[in-house]
């Protein structure tokens, strides 16, 4: 028997969704971006507040430098490497990347740490600082962008094909700005020691004063701005991976293909803006929370409380929360035995110009069954009173 809660329903149809469901806002099918391709997540519910083009492989240019750091930090986080690692500049290195695109000007037979390298990767954007980096954990950069692509495929990224270590443009080198914004996101949960790097403005590398503060716009133009990745090359246009925190809620947005730095810069900052000016992020229930008390047949308790296993959460616009509709279906009454964890009902969560969204709803508690002469005379009340030989109690 299917059952509607209408009280739950009047009390809280207007601020609910669901924790790691991804969908895209209505409004959000309204915005337009010059950009040739875009993606703006709310990382709290990874939600997806505005996306264009966001599967289509495309050369990421140094925007795809994130993939060697990430490699890099999960070897710092598992031990396999340390910050203050010594490394030695090949001179093949030096002979390849000297002065070709962007440097943090190593010379041949430097004697770096990889916290050195990272910060020329990082705030730099060195490309010879990359192809050091590979050298020196992988033994030769060929290697390592093998390594790259395995880890590619473990973390998901299904467009996503890397020929180096920097984002020189090759045949063949792609990324998708959802595969740009996975990848960012998981560098701020995965790594909070190694993250605060990408906020760092400026690094000097020695006395090279002409290449030391950092490219990404956002950090000195955007409150709340600390990562990530620029790119630029004419094939890309001008991209940018970027994430900004305010008041505990996470924005990661990715866009490339525009016209110049100022495109970018515009453009990322108006992108951020309205995913936090339109948006809000609505949490309602906690992982273990009772929604809703189903009656019990034959039960040695009256009812069961209905919980949800995880936290439940939405981000959504003022819209969409005064819009939603919100049921809870269960068999009623439920009959005994229960056990602790049974599946015993869904929520159904209907947002506008969505799919429903389902979340399941637990037995917070065992409820045995009445036996013997019990068992007959639970019957019997519940014929009269309901719930189990109990009066029911409207909610």
């Amino acid at each position: 028997m299917r059952a509607t809660y209408r009280k739950f329903l009047s009390l809280v149809s207007i601020c609910l969704a669901l924790t790691a469901v991804t969908h895209q806002s209505a409004m959000a099918q309204r915005m337009a971006t010059p950009a040739r391709e875009a993606i703006l997540l709310d990382t709290s519910t990874n939600t997806i507040l505005f996306e264009k083009n966001a599967d289509t492989p495309f050369p990421p240019a140094s925007m795809s430098k994130l993939m060697t750091i990430y490699y890099a930090f999960e070897a710092i986080k598992q031990g396999e490497m340390s910050l203050m690692d010594e490394v030695v500049v090949s001179d093949e290195a030096w002979r390849n990347w000297n002065n070709r695109g962007s440097t943090m000007f190593l010379r041949a037979r430097d004697v770096v740490t990889v916290a050195d390298l990272l910060r020329g990767i990082i705030v730099l954007s060195g490309n010879d600082a990359c192809v050091v980096l590979a050298e020196h954990m992988a033994g030769s950069e060929e290697l390592f962008v093998e390594w790259l692509n395995a880890k590619a495929v473990d973390l998901g990224m299904q467009n996503s094909q890397f020929r180096n270590s920097t984002g020189w443009p090759a045949d063949g080198h792609i990324m998708s700005a959802r595969d740009l914004a996975k990848l960012s996101l998981l560098l701020v949960n995965e790594f909070p020691d190694l993250y605060p790097m990408f906020a760092e403005r400026e690094y000097l590398y020695k006395d090279f004063r002409s290449n030391r503060y950092n490219r990404n716009p956002l950090l000195s133009r955007f409150p709340g701005a600390d990562g990530l990745k620029t790119g630029h090359t004419e094939e890309s246009g001008y991209g940018l991976a970027s994430s900004a925190e305010r008041d505990g809620r996470r924005l990661v947005l990715v866009v490339s293909g525009l016209a110049s730095k100022s495109a970018r810069m515009r453009e990322s900052q108006r992108l951020m803006q309205y995913g936090f000016r339109n948006f809000s992020h609505y949490p309602l229930f906690k992982a273990g929370e009772t929604v809703e008390h189903a009656e019990v047949w034959l039960g040695e308790d009256a009812t069961v409380p209905m919980v949800v296993a995880d936290d439940v959460a939405l981000t959504m616009s003022r819209r969409e929360r005064s819009n939603m509709v919100i049921n809870v279906a269960y068999s009623n009454p439920m009959p005994a035995p229960i056990n602790k964890g049974d599946l015993v009902g869904k929520l159904t969560i209907n947002l506008p110009d969505k799919a429903p969204v389902q979340v399941d709803l637990l037995a917070g508690i065992t409820v045995e069954k009445v036996g013997g002469f019990n068992k007959i005379s639970a019957a019997l009340e519940y014929l009269i009173f309901g719930s189990s030989g109990r009066a029911n109690i409207e909610n």
